[in-house]
């Protein structure tokens, strides 16, 4: 009589015969190799059937039947189990795949920004990222002529995201903007001089400068304390518009630009890799051909590549969000802080919250710089205005609250009425202060104060500030002026942002002589300092790009 053959399921653990021998299990495999006498082994139903007395329920031909009728959902649910098992391990397996893919593509650097006390207060919630677009050619070939640059911060951004992630304002930064750099020391433990007076751009890749060094220049600039920073080259331009399918441009003109090859005629255009490149770097062909016209244009990129990422088309797909985060993984240089995939994760997240309407780029306030027409130099008070409100985590677009008073109740904050300082550059206007001479001596013991202070006076109408020899050292900042001159003394004083009481007669001066100026050690805390009432509102002649207006073309 033939035996029942037992089906084995595909999806169980199992050890196929050989030559046709029994199905035998690793114990038994084991005594029979051992020399134990190897007996029988029944199944409970087999047991049950030999035993004496045991009950007959319609005999081994039903029992048989019973057996087959469950097998075929035994291999259901052993299959469900097994397809189950395999999906979960392909998928952990797949995003542990991922995770490493993405985060082997990250560059992070750890910065050096020295002493805690020298550095802008914290932001608290709020978030200020700095985006540092660098024209570096390093391991790009010759493509993009300069084989080899170091580069400079080309195009560099401050992404400021409120604390209730409410509304975000974006802060470009000149790249011919005149400041002082600050001493720094780069990654590699190099400690580099600073400079007082140089060109912002030289602020990354010259004399060995990182972007830590880039990181403490802004802080200097605008007394804004930077979080993170984001860098990114050529390349990223082309793979990040690559990835999301397109960027949608506009031109208000024909543009044919040899020095950048953008070739593009009136209207809209969807651009991507080589030509997205183009765009960005256009400047000659657009506006008054210099950096100042350039900037708008890669603000309207930027705002259309937000809503490219942001957009439906782009989060509903796998492949577009694979590339996307593949691309920006590869193509971005970051802090340590977030040198992750997990925390840029989050961060991305974080700016994500931000409604794309209430999303406003605008350029730090500048002028012609009175020594050289093709530098700037910051526009005051427009500029310290504008980083103040950023600092205090004011909204540029309206929608966000003011902050209450400190101890004051909402209402009480809403009903008061708010008392406008009087303008420095009215004040200095009203006594006529091109004509006022003021030398401008630097006591403080960090350099570069004084020629910061004269840029200071000199955008705001004095014309005639200069540097002057060095003073001792000393805490506190002050004025002096000859007799009969204490109006245009208090002018002065109001536009570098100093009290009442640090103007004081000189009885040696004579009438011919001019205003000194002697800036301590505290012109260092006022700069780092957010002033206790910030501005209620930005200048009115602010340059501004909402991320949502479709309508900004290039000029």
């Amino acid at each position: 009589m033939q035996q029942d053959s037992q089906e084995t399921d595909p999806a169980d653990p199992w050890i196929p015969p050989a030559h046709g021998a029994p199905y035998r299990s690793e114990q038994a495999r084991s005594e029979q190799a051992a020399g134990i006498p190897v007996q029988r082994r029944r199944t409970p139903g087999a047991a049950a059937e030999a035993a004496p007395g045991a009950a007959h329920t319609g005999g081994r031909a039903a029992r048989r039947r019973q057996a087959a009728a469950e097998r075929p959902r035994r291999r259901v649910l052993k299959w469900t189990a097994g397809v189950g098992a395999l999906v979960l391990v392909a998928g952990c397996g797949g995003a542990y795949y991922a995770y490493q893919h993405f985060n082997n593509n990250i560059t992070a650097v750890k910065v050096q920004l020295g002493s805690e006390a020298e550095r802008p207060k914290a932001a608290g919630d709020a978030l200020n990222i700095l985006v540092i677009g660098t024209d570096s050619r390093e391991g790009l070939g010759r493509e993009y002529g300069d084989e080899g640059s170091t580069g400079h911060a080309d195009t560099t951004l401050l992404f400021h995201v409120a604390k209730d992630r409410s509304n975000a304002t974006v802060i470009s930064i000149p790249r011919d903007l005149m400041v002082p750099i600050p001493d720094c020391e780069n990654t590699g433990g190099k400690k580099i001089p600073g400079s007082a007076r140089a060109m912002f751009n030289e602020s990354l890749g010259q004399e060995g400068r990182d972007p830590g060094c880039t990181w403490k220049t802004v802080e200097k600039a605008t007394g804004i304390r930077v979080d993170h920073f984001v860098m990114v080259n050529f390349d990223a331009v082309k793979t990040l518009s690559t990835a999301v399918g397109g960027v949608e441009v506009c031109a208000a003109k024909d543009i044919n630009d040899a020095d950048s090859h953008l070739r593009m005629s009136k209207g809209r255009h969807v651009v991507q890799g080589d030509e997205a490149l183009a765009f960005v770097r256009t400047r000659h062909a657009v506006g008054f051909g210099g950096d100042l016209t350039r900037i708008p244009l890669q603000q309207q990129f930027i705002s259309s590549m937000i809503r490219s990422i942001k957009s439906s088309d782009t989060l509903t797909s796998p492949t577009k969000l694979w590339k996307l985060a593949d691309a920006a993984t590869k193509a971005l240089t970051v802090d340590d802080g977030i040198g992750s995939v997990d925390k840029l994760k989050d961060l991305a997240l974080d700016i994500s919250k931000v409604d794309t309407k209430n999303i406003t780029f605008t350029t730090a306030p500048v002028l012609d710089d009175p020594k050289d027409k093709d530098r700037l130099v910051l526009k005051q008070p427009d500029a310290g205005q504008v980083f103040s409100l950023v600092a205090q985590d004011r909204s540029l677009t309206g929608n966000a609250a003011a902050p209450a008073a400190p101890g004051a109740g909402a209402t009480e904050a809403a009903a008061a009425p708010t008392a406008a300082a009087p303008s420095p550059t009215a004040t200095a206007a009203a006594v006529d202060a091109k004509n006022v001479r003021v030398a401008v001596h630097n006591g403080s013991g960090t350099p570069g104060q004084a020629q910061q202070a004269v840029d200071k006076l000199r955008a705001q109408g004095f014309a005639k500030a200069a540097t002057a020899p060095n003073a001792t050292a000393t805490p506190s900042s002050s004025v002096s002026y000859p007799a009969g001159k204490a109006a245009e003394a208090a002018a002065l004083a109001a536009s570098l942002g100093l009290p009442a009481d640090a103007v004081r007669e000189d009885p040696k001066a004579g009438s011919r002589d001019g205003l000194a100026v002697v800036l301590g050690k505290d012109v260092l805390a006022a700069a780092n300092a957010v002033p206790s009432v910030a501005p209620t509102e930005a200048p009115k002649d602010l340059q501004r790009v909402q991320a949502d207006d479709t309508d900004v073309c290039a000029k």
